[in-house]
């Protein structure tokens, strides 16, 4: 069995646990899955499994999808795809589904998402960089400063920190423990904050890195 599922970002809570300690919470609804497809060695070169989650309104989803989630004996086209590595060949098959009930509470899992996006900002939110004196008579307050030399080398060396795009990057959070699983609306508990808005897509699967007791 896999311990990787698919699922959205619900939003943040609080829940108390056996010691009556308060314990920050962010809820994901993860699956169920269907298998949408089974690649091997022999058929593909590589052993993996596709996960689906969600579905697509008809209007919106492409005939291509739409009979590639026939082939798996879908109603209709996931909204969200993945693909899971394996090491042997999978013993699931097209059409069968996965839920919360691969985890375990208490379980380490990673969470990968992406981070929100802030727009184009300057380097002192994206950076950090300290700025220049705050008072009224400086004529330097937020900008990033000098970027060269001189004469020697007369250019600007590359990875310069400087005004640009911020988040809307691909992040793992790790080691995030599972604190409670509620089977019958296919919701995680998950301690602790992770990447994304409330309702994008995220991906949870067993800590890669997972600490020893």
């Amino acid at each position: 069995m896999i311990a990787t599922l698919l699922g959205k970002k619900i939003g943040m809570t609080q829940v108390y646990d056996s010691a009556n300690c308060l314990i920050p919470v962010t809820v994901v609804e993860a699956g169920p899955c269907p298998v949408v497809q089974v690649k091997t060695v022999e058929t593909d070169g590589y052993n993996a499994v596709q996960l689906g989650f969600g579905q697509k309104k008809a209007a919106r989803t492409s005939k291509a999808a739409a009979s590639h989630a026939r082939k798996a004996g879908l109603n209709g086209a996931p909204r969200q795809l993945s693909e899971v590595r394996l090491a042997e060949k999978p013993s699931l098959k097209a059409g069968e589904t996965i839920n919360v009930t691969i985890f375990k509470e208490g379980q380490l899992v990673d969470v990968l998402g992406v981070s929100k996006g802030k727009g184009f900002q300057g380097v002192v939110k994206l950076h950090h960089a300290q700025g220049g004196p705050a008072a009224h008579g400086s004529m330097f307050h937020r900008r990033i400063g000098a970027i060269g030399m001189r004469q020697t080398p007369g250019r600007t060396f590359k990875n310069q920190p400087m005004p640009g795009h911020m988040g809307s990057n691909r992040c793992t959070m790790q080691n995030l423990r599972i604190v409670k699983i509620i089977a019958e609306q296919n919701l995680l508990l998950v301690r602790g904050a992770i990447p994304g808005a409330n309702g994008d897509a995220v991906i949870i699967r067993s800590a890669k890195k997972a600490k020893k007791a």
